[in-house]
């Protein structure tokens, strides 16, 4: 029988695990500064500019970037595109890495070049020529002579070429070039001038910018082909045309992913999507210095706002182009031009660069020691350019 007398052993009492706790508040903490960090960043200005420059090493200097020398007393023509930064001089097309080393050199027979590049694609072609290149990463893919005198030239990220020439019959004619240099098709524009031209990232169409100033008042227009038609029957491959208000100047026109076609007139940015012409962007009444549209999936616009008796900002304005949504951007400085591609707008300032993404965020703030007059950029790199040397930037 039990002993009910038997003294009752009390309950082990649980040891507290010092170490744990001290971990998991370490852990709290960590996890609070961040999202305190995190909140100043995005809220507060000033601090957000001591991050960038302090612990995100966004601002570089000028004596402290790498360099490509040049010789002054030649003149250079000077390209950024993919990863590197192309110089081309007396036939030689010269490509450096971004640590300034050489890492090719090419033979083009082009002298006054026109440059256009996307993705691993560069096309170079002779202004008022009849030479074209197009190149591939760092290697010549083909090469062609055309009749007649070549004024644009354009590639797609999957390496279609498109080459704008004018003869003595006709106003431009629109030749069409496949990634490895088989000529498709031509098309003629005998009555209009042919502003620019696109072709779409999926390779269907060409977009062609028109303007007829024949008459009293100016007609811009945008005429949609399809090049798989035109490559076997070019009289019957238009596919729409879209005739701008009267008097409404169009400049540029660029395929955007899911064949969204942006248009960017003088006064406006808009957009051709399901057949329909919409405005992304009215400039009306606002004091525009700057817009553009290649960009990737998004369209800029940069204006000057007054923030003082004798002082103005540069409002820059970005909508993406699939969403809609608008992100801005303040500099504390008038623009005196803006160089963009990819997801980067360059603002030069003067004697500052500042790079910053389609998403509205500082990329990098190049300070110079001298007026900066010219600029490269590409989606990784940028060069400033100066009459003894090119200075690279990472982006």
């Amino acid at each position: 029988m039990k002993d009910f007398w038997e003294e009752i052993e009390e309950p082990k009492k649980s040891k507290i695990n010092k170490k744990k706790i001290i971990i998991l508040v370490l852990i709290v903490l960590i996890i609070a500064l961040i999202t305190t960090s995190i909140i100043i960043y995005f809220s507060n200005e000033q601090a957000r500019d001591w991050i960038d420059t302090n612990i995100f090493r966004k601002e570089v200097k000028q004596d402290k970037v790498t360099t490509i020398e040049l010789k002054a007393e030649q003149t250079s023509n000077v390209y950024a595109f993919n990863k590197y930064i192309g110089i081309l001089n007396k036939n030689k097309f010269n490509i450096y890495g971004n640590t300034g080393n050489l890492e090719k050199e090419l033979e083009v027979q082009i002298s006054s070049p026109i440059f256009s590049s996307a993705n691993r694609f560069l096309a170079i072609a002779e202004s008022n020529g009849q030479r074209l290149y197009l190149i591939t990463d760092k290697d010549i893919t083909w090469n062609a002579t055309v009749e007649g005198n070549i004024l644009q030239v354009y590639v797609n990220k999957n390496g279609y070429v498109a080459v704008v020439i004018t003869d003595p019959v006709s106003k431009a004619v629109v030749k069409i070039y496949d990634p490895q240099g088989k000529e498709l098709f031509n098309t003629y524009l005998s009555f209009t001038r042919c502003v620019d031209v696109s072709i779409s990232n999926d390779n269907k169409y060409l977009a062609i910018a028109e303007v007829d100033t024949s008459g009293t008042i100016i007609q811009s227009s945008i005429r949609i082909m399809s090049i798989e038609k035109a490559s076997t029957d070019p009289t019957n491959s238009l596919e729409n045309t879209y005739k701008s208000e009267s008097n409404k100047l169009i400049t540029n026109v660029k395929y955007q992913d899911k064949n969204k076609l942006v248009c960017m007139y003088t006064d406006s940015i808009s957009i051709i999507e399901n057949n329909t012409e919409t405005t992304l962007i009215d400039n009306k009444d606002k004091k525009v210095i700057f817009q553009s549209i290649e960009l990737t999936n998004n369209a800029v616009s940069v204006e000057e706002k007054s923030s003082g008796l004798f002082t103005a900002d540069s409002l820059v304005t970005i909508v993406n182009t699939d969403n809609k949504s608008t992100k801005e951007y303040t500099v504390n400085a008038v623009a005196k031009e803006i160089y963009t591609y990819g997801d980067i707008i360059a603002l030069n300032l003067g004697t500052e660069i500042e790079f910053i993404n389609t998403g509205g965020w500082l990329v990098k703030r190049y300070i110079a020691n001298q007026e900066i007059t010219n600029i490269v950029v590409s989606d990784s790199i940028a060069g400033i350019i100066y009459r003894d040397k090119i200075e690279i930037i990472n982006l």
